[in-house]
């Protein structure tokens, strides 16, 4: 009987980012920055006692709450959610996946480049999930392309739909969201942050 090739092995998937890293990055963050909590509190519009049961790993923050520290700090959103002790090799099972509650599921594809002023997430909607977001820093453009969908995007107050292949690029310092159809959606969503002008 001929022998059959064997199957070639298969990564375990990679654990979510925990509570316990937001809480590290978090704290490093303030730290760096020289913030007290209540200076931090003020700069992000997150009360101080949210940001410090974030610090202890006693909230899960949601998106949005992560979205405003980030905006605060000025920092992109993987610095916030990154595990920054896992190396960042094409190939390997390296990848997180981030898991709100309540909303959506984002895997960071690639974490934050400072050369490049760039980071890009896989984001999977439930059937028929709307996710709604405040406007990011200034300067922020985003860029979605449909992997599955349809997907709705919001943009300049208005919903546009994008079929499978087709993107958008919008500014993203304004009120924006995302809608899927009854059979969900996943979509690659880019973040470009305004890099700094080294003239000041």
């Amino acid at each position: 009987m001929p022998t059959q090739p064997a199957s070639p092995p298969v990564s375990p998937a990679s654990p979510p980012v925990s509570e316990d890293k937001i809480s590290q990055n978090l704290k490093q963050i303030r730290a760096e920055a020289g913030f007290s909590l209540s200076r931090a509190a003020e700069v992000t519009g997150v009360s101080k006692a949210m940001l410090g049961q974030i610090e202890r790993g006693e909230s899960s923050p949601t998106i949005a709450t992560l979205w405003k520290i980030a905006k605060g700090f000025h920092l992109p959103l993987t610095a916030l959610i990154e595990d920054s002790s896992q190396p960042k090799v094409l190939g390997e099972s390296v990848f997180r996946t981030v898991q709100f509650p309540g909303s959506i599921a984002v895997k960071i594809v690639f974490p934050f480049d400072p050369n490049l002023g760039a980071e890009t997430f896989h984001v999977r909607l439930r059937p028929d999930q709307c996710h709604q977001s405040q406007a990011h820093d200034a300067g922020v453009t985003e860029e979605v392309f449909v992997l599955e969908g349809p997907v709705e995007v919001l943009s300049d107050g208005a919903w546009v739909r994008l079929d499978v292949g087709e993107g958008l690029r919008f500014a993203a310092d304004q009120p924006h969201g995302y809608r899927a159809g009854p059979d969900g959606a996943a979509f690659l969503n880019m973040h470009h942050y305004r890099r700094p002008d080294p003239t000041g």
